[in-house]
């Protein structure tokens, strides 16, 4: 590894679901909305898996005022460009109650071929995350910030949590969306790889034995990208509010930033079984911030406000280096008093006992601060 000096730039991408104003449902409109975004916002808007999805990309930030710039440009457009077709957009990983039956999957190559393999795991794949492009030209690096990241993905996941609602019923769940999402085969979070070889290995494994098409359908929460030099992360729900995406955009850099400088110094890590990081992620889906999380380095479960402050110490160093200390710190302590997405949502349908009113709620938290 070299001690390069890095930029750490940033770059988001937002899945969003398109809905019906009148009820509230799920549409399969992309190919409609898709034309007037494209005017305003060029390639950096696509259609995804699903009729239903539209996903935005921002341009590479340099700074977490451009991430929010971006993603406050690309909300409103979408949403404008939705509005003249009749629809809305949502950000949520998982729509209150339109079933999955009722949609259709995206006409293109790509898509089709997802459905040919994977069958009814494409059919109910209307789910939305938010992913999180971190810069790092030094490629031999990677591996030894993948390998320390991997095990401080739950905070992230438990904050960006938003989908507690799956075909009409409250799952019981704070990220329902990562229990639809990990049944795929290459899914979750990733082992633990000696090199960035042991990891090129692989992928071509996968790839020659059929396993998978080519490297972009490895769905690991961490992950990296082939043809740009960054660490992409997967794992979390997209989020609620602007507000949210960028708190995950500057955890994120962050913790590049700690796991590469550890790196550089050559410190240890923990390996950690399959078995508990796979643990820790359910259970962070499961509850998100109301009760314990899993401290993996620790080997104990504690609450999960503790934990998320403790992680906010352990990124603490890169925050202060990347300007963002200040900003990320009161966003994640509003989360930790507002709830997030997924308990935001639920206080809605206590008080309403009504799936719609929830779904305006969304439609609401998606327009916030634009």
């Amino acid at each position: 590894m070299s001690n390069q000096s890095e930029h750490f730039t940033l770059g988001v991408e937002e899945e969003y679901q398109i809905t019906d104003p009148t009820t509230r449902s799920l549409v399969s409109r992309s190919m409609q909305v898709l034309p007037n975004a494209q005017e305003t916002l060029g390639e950096s808007v696509q259609t995804e898996l699903q009729l239903a999805q539209i996903e935005i990309a921002t341009p590479v930030c340099q700074t977490l005022a451009e991430v929010r710039q971006a993603v406050v440009e690309s909300r409103r457009k979408v949403i404008e460009a939705a509005a003249t077709t009749g629809h809305s957009i949502t950000a949520a990983g998982t729509h209150p109650f339109a079933h999955w039956d009722e949609q259709e999957v995206t006409p293109k190559k790509r898509y089709q071929e997802l459905l040919q393999d994977y069958q009814q795991l494409a059919r109910e794949q209307i789910i939305c995350g938010c992913h999180v492009h971190v810069g790092l030209r030094d490629c031999e690096a990677a591996i030894p910030v993948m390998n320390r990241a991997r095990v401080w993905l739950t905070p992230l996941l438990a904050l960006a949590a938003n989908s507690p609602f799956w075909l009409g019923v409250d799952t019981g769940y704070a990220s329902f969306r990562t229990q639809i999402w990990v049944r795929w085969p290459i899914a979750g979070p990733p082992q633990v790889f000696t090199s960035r070889a042991e990891y090129d290995a692989l992928v071509q494994a996968l790839v020659t034995t059929g396993c998978v098409e080519d490297d972009t359908k490895l769905y690991w929460d961490i992950r990296l990208p082939s043809r740009i030099d960054t660490i992409e992360f997967r794992v979390t729900d997209v989020c609620a509010t602007v507000d949210e995406a960028v708190m995950i955009a500057g955890l994120a850099r962050a913790l590049v930033r700690t796991c590469y400088e550890q790196a550089i110094r050559d410190e240890s890590f923990s390996a950690a079984r399959p078995e508990l990081l796979r643990a820790a992620h359910w259970r962070a889906a499961r509850y998100g911030l109301e009760d314990k999380l899993i401290d993996i380095n620790k080997e104990q479960a504690i609450p999960a406000h503790d934990f998320i402050r403790s992680f906010l110490e352990f990124v603490g160093p890169a925050l202060q280096a990347n300007g963002d200390l200040h900003e990320v710190s009161d966003l994640v302590n509003e989360t930790l008093q507002r709830g997030n997405g997924a308990m935001r949502q639920r206080e809605v349908y206590q008080r309403t006992n009504n799936l719609v009113d929830v779904v305006d709620f969304v439609v609401a938290e998606t327009r916030a601060g634009i």
